[in-house]
């Protein structure tokens, strides 16, 4: 018990030294390491606590996809420069009013779940729950995930979908001078107009440009 005590609060102090070092790292690429600290210090604590498909959906989902993915993305793009350039100009600061107030709408929800949790903890209570011993977690998760709230479920993956297309949209430039092909052209040409037969004078050669 007491061993189950000091891993707990090793994983625990980790999970919370390595969030801060996410947010106050200057190197981003450190940030996305420290991120994948973080998701697999928490796999941990899910393991521990009982809950242990969600601790390896943590290690597959988040650490295996996610913060890879992340880190292929920092590494492909000059974030450090980007940065710089947004700060540059002062039409760029025009998106720090919209941040400040969602920042500041997700701390106060913080604040609120965090005084429900401490001053009502009747709101918590097991003693309603209905809980059968004779299926496993991921079957209870299945259980209420796909079928009490399958809307929100599905809500929730099209903001993602939604949230991908934007991000794809606001790091996408049109670069000019790069020659581009038509694949459909390159689909649907025939033999006609994809060989040309030349007759060559001598002594002369071909112009390739007429």
């Amino acid at each position: 018990m007491i061993a189950h005590s000091l891993f707990f609060y090793f994983f625990s102090f980790i999970a919370i030294v390595s969030s801060v070092m996410v947010i106050s790292s200057k190197n981003t690429v450190h940030s996305v390491f420290f991120l994948i600290l973080d998701f697999i210090s928490i796999s941990c604590l899910f393991i521990m606590v009982g809950a242990e498909f969600l601790g390896m959906i943590m290690l597959i989902v988040y650490v295996g996809a996610v913060a890879v993915l992340f880190l292929f993305v920092v590494m492909m793009l000059n974030v450090a420069q980007q940065g710089k350039e947004l700060f540059e100009n002062i039409n760029t600061y025009s998106h720090l009013p919209i941040g400040l107030i969602v920042g500041l709408i997700i701390f106060f929800e913080l604040i609120i779940v965090v005084s429900g949790w401490k001053y009502k903890p009747e709101l918590f209570s097991i003693d309603s729950l209905s809980l059968n011993q004779n299926i496993t977690n991921t079957h209870s998760i299945g259980n209420v995930l796909y079928t009490d709230y399958i809307h929100l479920f599905q809500l929730s993956g099209m903001i993602l979908l939604v949230a991908m297309i934007g991000a794809i949209v606001l790091t996408f430039k049109k670069k000019s001078g790069i020659k581009r092909q038509s694949y459909i052209e390159q689909i649907s040409r025939e033999k006609k107009s994809g060989v040309s037969l030349v007759e060559v004078e001598r002594n002369v050669g071909v112009k390739i440009d007429e």
